[in-house]
């Protein structure tokens, strides 16, 4: 799945009153700190990973654990 399409389903995701979760994604899909999953996630599986995210202020340890979620493999 393209990022592109990955962060459309993310930002559906994401309530805009979290907007710095967001952007913080996006920041580090750019510098390759968060990878694809190598395989599709469903919503669920995506929202449940998300909902860990989002229950901290984003800094490099959220960022990472996200990262593990979305791609074990990644060695995030």
């Amino acid at each position: 799945m393209p990022i592109s399409a990955l962060l459309a389903r993310i930002r559906r995701l994401i309530p805009k009153t979290k907007n710095q979760h967001y952007d913080e994604i996006v920041r580090n899909f750019g510098v390759g700190a968060l990878r694809p999953p190598p395989t599709p996630m469903s919503d669920h599986e995506l929202s449940r990973a998300l909902a860990e995210f989002l229950k901290d202020s984003p800094c490099t340890e959220t960022v990472a654990s996200l990262g593990r979620r979305l791609n074990p493999s990644s060695g995030v």
